[in-house]
């Protein structure tokens, strides 16, 4: 397993960042360190050495997924002893900036505010470049999302209601082997699809109307994200010029991509197109993002992204147009960043799908 060289790379980070030890908080990057797999868990991190806390819940668990760090599981005040011994030595120690304000006090309170440093993306950047193994992972949770796709699109028909939809979508991922859905799964029909991220309502699809649906499944704890946006009965011109648009920003936007080329310039190459048709103002959010252990992970397709796309990232590419009273069309793709450019790693067909 991979996981003392990723912990090794953090602890050779750690006087660089100025700090002695390191305080890791987040679940996907305590999975991505150790393999814990649990829900409560805290690693203090020494340039040589390491040391995972835990409750009495996970005794057995961590016990048999965490090798290469210590394992700790305090009778009581599970925080208390990670900090105290964090704070052996009396050297800094470095914390995840995104933790909540009532654990900083405690922090604060035990060690001594100015002996603490808020780092911001030590390990995300890391987990931004996908090993191979891990892109396996993505693609396998990826042909899952898009297999549960194909077995839903029979139940697209007139009468049927959003939430119904939603819960076969979440329900057949399970039964392919899904962990669970990656977040909320967004069906969307009529003019409520130029909601961006509609929650399923009982509203029953009509003739005539756009369908959204967007959906990703964890398998292995890897995530997938995809969007499609089918029409339920025959296109006419506006539905066909506003689809034709988004999907044409897509492709522009995919072929941009490579090692390199910064998020924002992705970005641009989709927004281009779309104010090109007149749709400008109603794109509303960005062109991508990572997935991985997470649904939303670096880096970023984004106007403010300025930083180059590293080899074997993984993102989406979702350009959408929404205009209201009317409709919205978003076609959403997983790719790995290359040198040579963009590795498609959905197989679900782009095109528009009448139904």
């Amino acid at each position: 397993m991979p996981y003392s060289e990723r912990l090794k790379k953090v602890q050779s980070a750690l006087s660089a960042e100025r700090v002695d030890s390191l305080l890791v908080f987040a679940a996907a990057n305590l999975r991505y360190l150790t393999g814990f797999t649990g829900s409560n868990g805290l690693l203090v991190i020494h340039e040589r050495a390491a040391v995972f806390f835990t409750d009495g819940r996970y005794t057995t668990q961590a016990g048999q997924e965490v090798t290469n760090a210590r394992v700790v599981v305090p009778k009581k005040g599970m925080l208390e002893a990670a900090l105290k011994l964090a704070g052996q030595g009396g050297g800094r120690v470095g914390f995840e900036a995104s933790i909540g304000y009532q654990t900083f006090a405690r922090l604060a309170k035990q060690l001594g505010a100015r002996r603490l440093r808020p780092l911001s993306g030590l390990v995300e950047k890391l987990r931004a470049v996908k090993e191979d193994r891990e892109i396996a992972a993505i693609r396998a949770s990826v042909d899952l999302n898009s297999r549960v796709f194909e077995e839903i699109l029979p139940l697209v028909k007139e009468g049927v209601a959003e939430k119904d939809l939603a819960a076969e979508v979440e329900y057949r991922m399970r039964r392919n082997g899904a962990e669970k859905a990656s977040f909320d799964t967004i069906v969307a029909s009529g003019a409520r699809t130029a909601l961006p991220h509609a929650q399923p309502t009982e509203r029953r699809l009509r003739g005539n109307e756009f369908v959204l649906f967007d959906l990703g499944a964890i398998l292995n704890g890897y995530s997938s994200d995809m969007t499609r946006t089918v029409f339920l009965g025959r296109a006419g011109k506006q539905a066909r010029r506003l689809y034709q648009t988004v999907l044409e920003a897509q492709r522009q936007a995919r072929e941009t991509l490579r090692a390199g080329v910064t998020g924002a310039a992705v970005d641009r190459a989709a927004r281009r197109h779309i104010s090109k048709q007149g749709w400008g103002r109603f794109f509303s959010h960005s062109t991508g993002h990572g997935v991985g252990l997470e649904i939303h992970e670096m880096p970023r397709l984004a106007a403010g992204d300025r930083s180059p796309l590293p080899a074997g990232a993984v993102v989406t590419i979702e350009p959408g147009v929404y205009l209201p009273g009317f409709g919205g069309v978003r076609i959403e793709d997983m790719v790995v960043v290359r040198d040579s450019g963009a590795e498609l790693l959905t197989s679900t067909p782009r095109e528009l799908l009448e139904l």
